[in-house]
């Protein structure tokens, strides 16, 4: 459930510091006003999505997804996700620096809902981070109360 009306809720799901910092920076930037969660890793995200001891579910209205991270990975959380049927309508973006044809396909067999390489300049990646906001949370209609 989205705790602040008019706000749009975006899990980001990344270990990387820097990147976590430029995609804040971005999004800041943008035309939508966004609630940025972050979580360092897949378990840590899950424990976002689903609490303990009957906490309230945090349903994301996108979550951006890294790949390769310790603990739980992007593969291992996305699975759990789709798989979820109060999570698995929520978009998720894989935002990764792998270009493997093996992680792409896994990612789409998955259920992501796209996959995006991060690129290495500065520019490029707030331009990319700038185009998913404006896609995902400008253009697309994304489900009213599909959570659980």
């Amino acid at each position: 459930m989205n705790p602040i009306p008019g706000i749009i809720e975006v899990l980001l799901v990344d270990d990387n510091p820097g990147d976590v910092r430029l995609t804040q920076e971005a999004l800041k930037e943008g035309r939508v006003a966004i609630n940025l969660r972050v979580a360092n890793h897949g378990q840590e995200a899950l424990e976002i999505l689903r609490p303990k001891s009957g906490g309230m579910r945090y349903v994301p209205d996108l979550i951006l997804l890294d790949l390769n991270m310790p603990v739980m990975d992007g593969r291992q959380l996305l699975q759990i996700i789709k798989a979820d049927e109060g999570l698995r309508c929520i978009p998720v973006v894989v935002l990764t620096t792998s270009e493997a044809e093996k992680d792409i396909l896994s990612a789409y067999e998955l259920h992501a809902n796209c996959y995006i390489v991060k690129p290495v300049e500065f520019e490029r990646f707030m331009e990319i981070v700038k185009s998913i906001e404006t896609f995902w949370l400008a253009i697309v209609k994304l489900p009213v109360g599909a959570q659980a």
